[in-house]
């Protein structure tokens, strides 16, 4: 399994951007995805999740203002990040989701990462104030 991000960068706060990520390697249309952030120190928040049966999840930190689509024919994910703010600055990754992002653990920055099995090399976001 292979998955590439692209489309970070610096922002001015109250900018978007808006990630891809193309996923080689796996049956993309039977497998939910999401995308990541890593918190320095911290470990990783699961901002936004895009199930096969169309639901999607995102964190409170983000609701309203990022939106996760996919596109099974080419085997993309996007997030669409509007008014961006200076905490949103994080390295970005998407990844296979292998649990309900709702739970605790996958909640939780310390044990986050065992709700995913792949994950990408990342993008890094930077939002200036």
């Amino acid at each position: 399994v292979h998955l590439e991000e692209s489309g970070g960068g610096l922002v001015q706060a109250g900018g978007s951007l808006r990630l891809s990520c193309v996923a080689s390697g796996l049956n993309f249309g039977g497998q939910d995805m999401g995308w990541t952030r890593d918190i320095p120190g911290k470990g990783i928040e699961w901002v936004a999740g895009a199930y096969i049966d169309g639901t999607t999840y995102y964190s409170d930190s983000v609701k309203g203002r990022f939106t996760i689509s996919r596109d099974n024919a080419k085997n993309m994910v996007f997030l669409q990040m509007n008014n961006l703010k200076p905490e949103d600055t994080a390295d970005y990754a998407c990844a296979t989701v292998d649990a309900d992002l709702t739970a605790d653990a996958c909640r939780s920055l310390r044990t986050a990462a065992i709700c995913g099995d792949y994950f990408g090399r990342g993008t890094q976001v930077t939002v200036s104030s």
